[in-house]
């Protein structure tokens, strides 16, 4: 079972647009969510699903709306959770920004979408590339005559139109992944996970099929690949997108599928392995009587020499009392940021195996009350281009098209940080 009808509400809990797609709750039963809301949130209590009688209410909150769905049964909240979040992205792919006023400009839209997006309940067309092919934003023109289902909505591929064509047959394939680390005081690593995603942007004619080939560890253990030769990494809680064949990715590990047209994301993954920290922070903070603080920090790029790591920013916080500051910086600049009592340093460039230098200088009106605050940690930002910390490569991908056109498969591999964090003493 899933949702009986969805509510759109603005911060105050007024409902600016609704769609009742069952019939079996009433719809005056919203005016109850509001004042169960906050009263669950003066208990501290809050939950994201919150019932009255026999109604229950599953809702997300997005900028300043609340999305609610109303059920009756024990519905699949799962589901009725990746719908609501699944609207909200198709809302924001047709408005830009989604909040009250784009709610309340595009009333008619809204409503052709609530009802494309569910059905008695049930998700539907969820594409907003699809939805835009009969959805539009133009003024809408009488036509007299049959009205034309699009032939995307009724196909086995309901991801990708037919007929597309392409001058130039090309698949960017971006591998992205994101290092999240968590470093104590005595430098040793709390946690650290590797967090990535595979994504495409395709420009290919026709319906071609897509094969992708990655150093998968279980595809070279199937395969009789495994050896010291061949690097593999071992892929935990990948997710793929609707277009990927299941089944075959279940059986022989192959990656293979239609794709959409333009960008989409392929798959996400994760890796719980040890990271060696990318960027290495040492700080040493000296206090002088009750009058001034001296911060030292070093950062040590700890990644292969022919790798540069671009637009690092290391985020150092400071006393909430700190004034007057002074820098200097072996490379880059540093400034401080009042409102959230860090000092940045910011290195344009900084290339593997380095090691740069970071002063500050602050007066201090009290000193006593810094050790009543604690230290948050230091945070750290940078991009490695050409580079993948677990080791992950696209080995193939092959295109498969009845025309048999040639197409150009590119690569491109993105190192980043996620939540990078080393804790100071």
């Amino acid at each position: 079972m899933s949702a009986s009808a969805v509510f759109i509400l603005d911060v105050k809990g007024k409902p600016l647009i609704s769609r009742n797609y069952k019939g079996d709750v009433a719809m005056s039963e919203i005016e109850h969510f509001m004042p169960l809301l906050m009263q669950r949130e003066e208990e501290g209590a809050l939950a994201p699903l919150l019932s009255h009688g026999r109604v229950h209410f599953l809702w997300i909150k997005h900028s300043n709306l609340y999305l609610v769905a109303t059920t009756l049964k024990n519905a699949n909240a799962s589901l009725v959770y990746s719908f609501l979040y699944k609207t909200v992205e198709v809302f924001s792919e047709y408005f830009k920004e989604l909040e009250e006023e784009s709610i309340r400009d595009n009333f008619v839209i809204v409503y052709e979408l609530l009802d494309e997006l569910m059905d008695f309940g049930f998700p539907q067309t969820m594409d907003s590339k699809i939805l835009q092919e009969y959805i539009t934003q133009q003024g809408n023109k009488l036509v007299t005559g049959k009205s034309r289902v699009p032939p995307t909505v009724t196909n086995a591929v309901s991801w990708r139109s037919e007929g597309l064509k392409y001058k130039k047959n090309e698949v960017f394939i971006d591998v992205i992944e994101s290092v999240n680390l968590l470093v104590n005081a005595n430098g040793s690593v709390l946690l650290s996970e590797i967090v990535g995603t595979i994504k495409l942007k395709v420009f290919l004619s026709g319906m071609p099929e897509l094969r992708l080939g990655l150093n998968d560890r279980v595809l070279f253990e199937l395969t009789g690949l495994s050896g010291s030769k061949n690097k593999s990494v071992e892929l935990e809680d990948v997710k793929f997108h609707q277009c990927v064949r299941l089944s075959r990715f279940d059986n022989d590990r192959t990656i293979s599928f239609i794709p959409p047209d333009g960008d989409f994301e392929l798959m996400s993954y994760r890796l719980s392995t040890q990271v060696k920290p990318l960027i290495w922070i040492e700080s040493v903070i000296e206090k002088f009587s009750h009058s001034r603080v001296e911060i030292m920090v070093k950062a040590k790029g700890q990644f292969k020499k022919q790798s540069v790591a671009n637009g690092v920013e290391i985020s150092v916080p400071v006393p909430s009392d700190a004034d007057s500051p002074r820098f200097k910086t072996s490379v880059g600049s540093a400034k401080y940021v009042p409102e959230k009592n860090v000092v940045i340093w910011s290195i344009k460039s900084f290339p593997g195996g380095k090691e740069y230098l970071m002063r500050a200088h602050f007066g201090l009106p009290s000193v006593e009350k810094e050790e009543v605050e604690g230290r948050p940690p230091i945070g750290v930002k940078f991009e490695i281009p050409y580079f993948t910390v677990s080791g992950i490569q696209v080995r193939y991908m092959k295109i498969i098209e009845k025309s048999g056109y040639q197409a150009l498969p590119w690569v491109r591999y993105i190192t980043q940080s996620g939540d990078y964090q080393l804790r100071t003493s």
